[in-house]
């Protein structure tokens, strides 16, 4: 299976690992050679409660029974996905109230774009210095990292980058910016968090020019950091919302959510402002329904900041130099990219799956699944210091 991999399916890297997958299931992933391996990456962040969940899994063998793909978006009334858009927004502060179901965070984010540009008239965008909004041409566009980028050019015109957690580039946005956007953590660049007021003071800017604020949660959402989104610990709201990754417990979905006033101006002039054939598609929506209901009632999301605190107690050492994130979204900086791929292939030896950050090598992922047990936690860390020690 390895040599057949790497001859037919395309790669993203010259050093993809290859590891052949026999099961998942909880916090594991069990490979073809016999070995068990704790995950402590959640195929980056998207498996938010573990491997084959049960309650997922059955979600989607139920609506196999029923039917599959049965009209491109927005025409037919289905129940799964009209759950799940309740769900959410029963879930979400007000003006959050209406969702466009998508098949990816990437193509969530395009249309994010669209859908502000359409609402505002205006064509301007300001992003942020090493974010990361994904790889169609209009997520890369806003994406900050230059050498990501420059290959691909030309990408969307109009669009201003501003530093992370910097007030004074705010004259940057103005009259005729139609949306900022931003990651509520900035993940590729080392899962940064925003100071205490800052996105208050931003959302206030916006407000003042009359700019809409887009939040790219698509890594933080579901409960990664002890609340649905991550916004909920800023004091704000956003005008539109992007999520995905978590969203479906280990499917492929992406959405943007926004108030009703503003989601309609996609729907008219031009018609199918936006238009998606496999955009809520009832098996994956079925799945996603499952993964929020659990999330919200399960009691998971509670244990986030204990599950945090345990792993920057037990995290310790010389060759760590800090410790990024929040909750279960966490950056481990240890000095130098060859130094923590190095660490990730002998964790991965030693049964411990980790990975590392796009944009910022030196730093090594930990984003498991919310479920991972306690025990779980200082079984992995063990093994990371066990490396690091060796190594």
């Amino acid at each position: 299976m390895q040599k057949d991999f790497f001859i037919y399916q395309a790669q993203t890297t010259k050093f993809a690992a290859g590891f052949e997958v026999e099961k998942a299931e909880g916090s594991y992933i069990y490979g073809t050679d016999g070995k068990k391996y704790l995950d402590f990456v959640a195929g980056v962040s998207a498996n938010t409660l573990g491997h084959s969940h049960p309650k997922v899994v059955n979600a989607i063998k139920e609506q196999a029974d029923r039917y599959l793909h049965v009209m491109v978006y927005g025409e037919y009334a289905q129940e799964k996905p009209v759950m799940l858009c309740q769900l959410l927004a029963e879930a979400t502060p007000e003006p959050l109230e209406v969702t466009y179901l998508v098949n990816s965070g990437a193509e969530a984010i395009d249309g994010s774009l669209k859908l502000a540009k359409r609402y505002t008239g205006r064509e301007e965008i300001v992003s942020f210095k090493n974010s990361y909004h994904g790889n169609t041409h209009g997520a890369l566009s806003v994406s900050g990292n230059e050498y990501h980028k420059r290959e691909f050019r030309p990408l969307l015109p109009m669009v201003t980058f501003i530093e992370f957690n910097n007030e004074n580039e705010f004259e940057k946005i103005t009259e005729k910016t139609a949306c900022v956007i931003l990651e509520t953590i900035q993940g590729a660049a080392g899962f940064l968090v925003p100071d205490e007021d800052y996105l208050i003071k931003l959302k206030k800017r916006c407000e003042e020019v009359g700019a809409l604020l887009i939040l790219d949660e698509i890594q933080p959402g579901f409960g990664r950091t002890g609340k649905l989104f991550s916004f909920e610990h800023f004091g704000i709201v956003p005008d539109i919302l992007v999520m995905g990754k978590g969203m479906g417990g280990g499917v492929p979905v992406g959405a943007f959510m926004s108030s009703r006033e503003i989601m309609e101006t996609l729907s008219h002039s031009p018609k199918l402002g936006h238009i998606t054939t496999f955009g809520g598609n009832p098996l994956i929506a079925a799945a996603s329904y499952a993964t929020l209901k659990e999330v919200l009632d399960s009691g998971l999301m509670d244990e986030a900041a204990e599950k945090e605190k345990l792993f920057r107690k037990l995290l310790v050492h010389p060759k760590i130099k800090n410790i990024n994130g929040k909750g279960l979204m966490l950056a481990v900086n240890l000095g130098s990219p060859e130094y923590t791929l190095e660490v990730a292939r002998k964790c991965m030896e030693r049964g411990l799956i980790v990975f590392w950050q796009l944009y910022r090598n030196e730093y090594l992922r930990i984003s498991p699944p919310l479920t991972l047990s306690m025990d779980e936690i200082k079984e992995g860390c063990q093994i990371i210091l066990d490396v690091l020690n060796e190594n």
